[in-house]
């Protein structure tokens, strides 16, 4: 049975890990709760939408409600479920709006965060959850830039920790629910359904697959463009052609072409990168083992390919994978536990100049490094981890003191 104590106290966890499991004090709360409170209120005050990308969202919904297209706007990149989800924005008054948003993107950050701690069995009131938060609140700049900009990747990053929070108790039909109601907002975390593949959980597929596939037909047949996401959006994201946005992108293929590589070649090895990391993943699932890491970083190595490979690719993406390694960091053999881990991150901590690269139109060549060091640090984790177990005969993982262990045959 893993309860979580050989990550956190003991011999494997060591005296910095055994003072890091201890209640945090009512000091590191403070600090923790006026940082989050901080960042809220500033994006408050400085506009009346709750961000730019949260605004892009909630035109989409007037748009709707006015009797036009959602997707005239080619800067709306999300499915047509979204438009529905964005309606109560809509109705509301922007004094409401502009600190509800942030405040909500924080919350879901918070809770994104909680979830992936108990993966691992951290108790949430222990210093590492309270330290663990700040450090990256303030430490890693995407948090504050996902604050800022208030844009719908947070629910895949409040999703993804749950939803894996559930296969490790071995509730994969929930999991797959949790999957299906993210990506019916925003198909980010599309690539963790082949996690059910290769599990060979069929019912937890059908869940991640049907129910963004329902919503979106149901809200598409609302609209007056039911087809636009199809004629408008997809094209788009196919050509990634849109000037703004290559100028942010954080894949390979739409920086190396800015580094003068042909965009055929940028491309070619975007796409061999991204099928070395499913590769990866399925080796890192085949290895068996009942621990959590095991379903933690198959997860993310099938994320962080697609983003290698995606148009577009943002910054924001990575606080749906960093967030669960972190927390996995007091674990024996976790990837956080390693140099390059920490390396991947150098270049997003806030305040540090790079020369050359100050511009905020040149932030994405700071976001690459990240994405690529941080691929290849999980991808050498999966490639040379081994196990007793295949993936047909490897037991659900468990997790926390009262691990719950399900049969095939339950699901």
């Amino acid at each position: 049975m893993n309860t979580g104590k050989s990550a956190l106290s003991g011999a494997d966890g060591g005296a910095l890990g055994g003072w890091l499991s201890r209640p945090a004090t009512w000091h590191a709360w403070a600090a923790l709760g006026a940082v989050l409170l901080a960042a809220v209120v500033r994006v408050g005050l400085r506009g009346p939408d709750g961000g730019m990308d949260n605004a892009i969202v909630v035109r989409a919904a007037e748009a709707w409600l006015d009797g036009r297209s959602p997707y005239a706007d080619r800067h709306f990149l999300y499915l047509p479920g979204a438009v529905l989800a964005a309606l109560p924005q809509a109705l509301l008054p922007q004094s409401v709006v502009r600190f509800l948003v942030p405040g909500g993107v924080t919350a879901a950050l918070v809770a994104g965060w909680a979830c992936a701690l108990r993966i691992h069995a951290v108790p949430w009131r222990s210093r590492f959850a309270a330290l663990g938060l700040l450090a990256l609140a303030v430490g890693f700049a995407p948090f504050g830039h996902l604050v800022d900009l208030g844009n719908w990747t947070v629910a895949s990053a409040a999703a993804l920790p749950l939803a894996l929070l559930l296969v490790c108790r071995g509730r994969w039909v929930a999991a797959g629910l949790v999957i299906g109601a993210a990506v019916a907002v925003k198909p980010l975390l599309a690539p963790v359904v082949l996690l059910f593949v290769f599990a060979r959980r069929w019912r937890g597929l059908a869940g991640a697959v049907l129910v963004p596939g329902a919503v979106s037909v149901g809200s598409a047949l609302l609209m007056p463009d039911p087809a636009g996401f199809f004629t408008r959006t997809l094209p788009f994201l196919l050509r990634g052609d849109d000037r703004f946005v290559r100028l942010y992108e954080a894949s390979p293929a739409a920086v190396l072409p800015r580094l003068g590589v042909p965009q055929g070649a940028a491309s070619l090895l975007a796409v061999t990168a991204a099928a070395a990391g499913v590769w990866c993943a399925w080796r890192r699932w085949g290895s068996g083992g009942a621990g959590p890491l095991r379903v933690v970083e198959t997860a993310v190595m099938l994320m962080l390919a697609a983003f290698l490979v995606s148009r577009p690719s943002y910054d924001h993406y990575l606080l749906v994978v960093v967030p669960l390694l972190l927390a996995g960091a007091l674990v024996p053999g976790a990837v956080a536990r390693g140099p390059w881990f920490w390396v991947a991150l150098v270049p997003q901590v806030p305040g540090f100049s790079w020369p050359w690269l100050e511009p905020g139109t040149r932030r994405a060549f700071r976001d690459f490094v990240t994405l690529c060091v941080l691929a290849l640090t999980v991808a050498r984790s999966c490639a040379r981890t081994t196990g007793g177990a295949g993936p047909e005969s490897a037991e659900p993982p468990v997790v926390g003191e009262s691990p719950v262990r399900v049969s095939r045959a339950a699901f």
